[in-house]
């Protein structure tokens, strides 16, 4: 027994000192990220930039910009329509290009179609989007909510958590989660699919076109749902995956469903909210850091010349 306690402390260590020891190691670049155009992080729902010095974008900013990165993170409302958060987030996306010409945007669940809404009415002002866990076809998480008996109370409590989330992070915005439901379900992603195409595939789990009007398209996402026993976030993710029946998701999307453009991956040992390293970086030891997905990503669009 006594030596098996040992083991344990020992691989936990391990698990501890690792991103440590890669810090002392770590061979990448100092421009490995560096990207023509500066990297715009749109946030999902019930999302924020920080709150009480917690990035949304759990530690994802900071790897950017250590490796070359200009990035900017955004606010919209927390939850409303994907067209209400897209027309809060265009006057500052006009901001920033107004400095750097262009954009790459960076959408994590309803963000993926609310940075598909810029580049949409502003191709102009996108060099790229990217989608991180998007609902693009809908989740049934929210067809199984939106016009059912539940709606009214969810609306009540999920306006009220919005609200404090908003005030928390100064937003300064309503919250609509009917709205915001509505948008996710698959006819409201059917809809506004019809309104933004590119991008989006033809068949259920295809690609879509990489690039449409001079801006290009990539996706990932992931299918897991319990990765870390640490996690407290991971237990209403599984109750969420329910919904979904057999079919895989990340505990909010399904894993057809997070397709748009070029997929670089669909199935992370990841959640949804691994997907962004929350809660607090505790993801799946035996799956690739969410940190570097971002940091590859970004050397993607660099070596594309975005």
């Amino acid at each position: 027994m006594n030596k098996l306690w040992k083991l344990m402390a020992l691989l936990c260590v391990m698990a501890w000192s690792a991103p440590t020891m890669a810090w002392w190691w770590d061979s990448t670049p100092s421009d490995y990220t560096e990207t023509r155009y500066p990297i715009v992080l749109v946030h999902g729902m019930f999302g924020f930039d920080s709150i009480v010095g917690v990035d949304y974008w759990y530690g994802i900013t900071e790897e950017l910009n250590r490796y070359g990165a200009e990035v900017y993170t955004t606010q919209v409302p927390a939850l409303d329509s994907t067209i209400a958060r897209g027309e809060a987030l265009l006057p500052q996306i006009q901001a920033i290009a107004a400095i750097h010409g262009k954009v790459n945007l960076i959408g994590h669940s309803h963000g993926g179609p609310t940075a598909r809404y810029i580049a949409r009415v502003r191709p102009d002002l996108v060099a790229s989007v990217t989608s991180v866990g998007s609902p693009h076809r809908g989740s049934p998480v929210a067809d199984l909510i939106y016009g059912s008996p539940a709606e009214s109370f969810a609306a009540s409590l999920g306006n009220a958590l919005g609200g404090l989330i908003d005030l928390l992070s100064g937003g300064g915005y309503n919250q609509d989660l009917s709205s915001s439901l509505y948008s996710l379900t698959s006819q409201g992603s059917t809809e506004f699919n019809n309104f933004a195409p590119a991008g989006m595939p033809n068949s259920a789990c295809g690609e879509g076109a990489y690039s449409a009007n001079g801006v290009r398209f990539y996706s990932w996402g992931g299918t897991g749902v319990l990765t870390n026993v640490l996690d407290p976030s991971d237990a209403l993710l599984g109750t969420t995956s329910l919904a979904f029946g057999f079919s895989a998701n990340d505990g909010l999307v399904g894993r057809c469903s997070n397709h748009f453009g070029k997929v670089i991956r669909d199935n992370y040992f990841m959640n949804h909210l691994d997907e962004v390293n929350q809660a607090l970086g505790l993801h799946s030891l035996f799956e690739t850091d969410p940190k570097t997905v971002f940091r590859q990503q970004a050397n993607r669009l660099k070596n594309a010349g975005l």
